[in-house]
């Protein structure tokens, strides 16, 4: 046998849970993402999408992106440092780094490769990056990718963080990187302690604000704005596949930092440039967000009736403050059949289990948006607490 598929032929985990008939991941959606989706020929809620402002089948972002797809083709066929930067690339760039209170931003393909391009060039040898335990996964590769010390703390800890920074050299740079909201338990980062600390250890401060932007701060500008710190944060990078309903990224601070990475970021200068639909789709988005404050009121209204509905029927849903509602089950086998129970009663859920999380915190991931109803949330309490309790997992 080929060496290389002789070394992954004796992996069968994800077969197991085929067999067993609890297997939640790649599941088919026959439809557009809204409140409600089509999957295997019926109608199922969708609680576990990132869609926080509902705005993946709007109508005028919908046009926006055929429109530049009829002016300027499907791809760009390189680069954005060679033939790749169209003028709304551009423009989208000014119109972000306003948004998020920034001198100047670069727009990435992806979200992902922004952490993974931006953070190995920040830091290097001789320097530190010092990262929550729980950052994203993208964070996570980006400091891998660097050659600088790496350090972490317990989550949201600072007592935790205070004690990396005193190990390091004191004229070195130094740079904590969090996440604003944190992805599968919907807390949010100690911000104004981080820039206590930022402060008096020299430090500098990098938010990645994909779950915040369009959830918390004045016209949805992000957790930075929501806790009053956006002048003391460096560098604040935001996806657009959350509520900018496209696919993409961006990071944005002082214009000397962003034309180094300009230059430097590999992950923008060697990768193709976003498509002109996907960019055209995401600035029509921030458009609609920052003229629609009923859409973030409706949010945090759905929000914060969902979060009394679920603590009332006893699960236990941690420190979450945001949309994103983690139902924690502690043990994998009963997260996947949780999952299934979930979604033969008409719901849709995430399963999340390592290393999306520590073993002993798995969950399932509730996720709403603008849209969703009352209804729908009093439908999605009343399953969930059947299952769960069908289960053992509350009484």
């Amino acid at each position: 046998m080929n060496l290389l598929k002789e070394k992954f032929a004796k992996y069968d985990l994800p077969q197991q849970f085929m067999a067993k008939g609890v297997y939640p991941y790649f599941r088919t959606i026959d439809s557009h993402q809204d409140t409600e989706v089509l999957m295997d020929g019926r109608k199922v809620l969708m609680f576990g999408s990132n869609a926080y402002m509902g705005l993946t089948y709007e109508k005028r972002i919908i046009d926006a992106a055929i429109a530049a797809t009829e002016k300027y083709g499907t791809g760009c066929a390189g680069s954005r440092l060679l033939n790749g930067t169209l003028d709304i690339h551009v423009e989208l760039e000014k119109e972000l780094a306003e948004f998020v209170g920034k001198d100047d931003a670069l727009c990435f393909s992806t979200g992902f490769t922004v952490n993974e391009g931006v953070i190995p060039q920040l830091v290097g040898r001789g320097d530190y990056i010092i990262c929550d335990d729980r950052d994203h996964a993208s964070i996570v590769d980006g400091r891998r990718l660097s050659f600088a010390t790496q350090l972490k703390y317990k989550h949201n800890d600072m007592e935790a963080l205070e004690k990396e920074l005193q190990k390091c050299e004191p004229e070195a740079v130094k740079l904590i990187v969090v996440d604003g909201v944190f992805s599968m338990e919907g807390d949010l980062a100690n911000l104004p302690e981080i820039v206590r600390l930022k402060k008096k250890y020299n430090a500098s401060i990098y938010v990645d604000e994909a779950h915040g932007l369009g959830v918390f701060g004045k016209q949805g500008r992000g957790v930075c704005d929501h806790f009053g710190v956006t002048d003391d944060v460096d560098l604040i990078m935001g996806t657009f596949s959350k509520s900018l309903a496209s696919i993409g990224g961006f990071v944005a601070g002082d214009k000397e930092v962003i034309n180094w990475l300009r230059h430097n970021a590999r992950s923008y200068i060697f990768q193709a440039s976003n498509t002109p639909a996907a960019t055209a789709a995401a600035r029509e988005a921030l458009h609609i967000i920052k003229n629609s404050p009923e859409r973030i009121k409706q949010l945090w209204e759905i929000t914060n009736y969902a979060l009394k509905r679920f603590r009332e029927a006893g699960f236990e849903i941690g420190e979450t403050e945001s949309p994103i509602i983690p139902l924690y089950v502690r043990d994998t086998e009963k997260t996947f059949a949780v999952t299934k129970m979930a979604f033969d009663e008409g719901i849709f859920i995430n399963p999340v289990i390592p290393p999306a999380c520590a073993p002993q915190d798995t969950l399932v991931r509730v996720a709403l948006m603008a849209t969703h109803t009352r209804e729908q949330v009093d439908f999605a309490v009343e399953k969930l607490t059947k299952c769960f309790r069908q289960l053992g997992i509350i009484e």
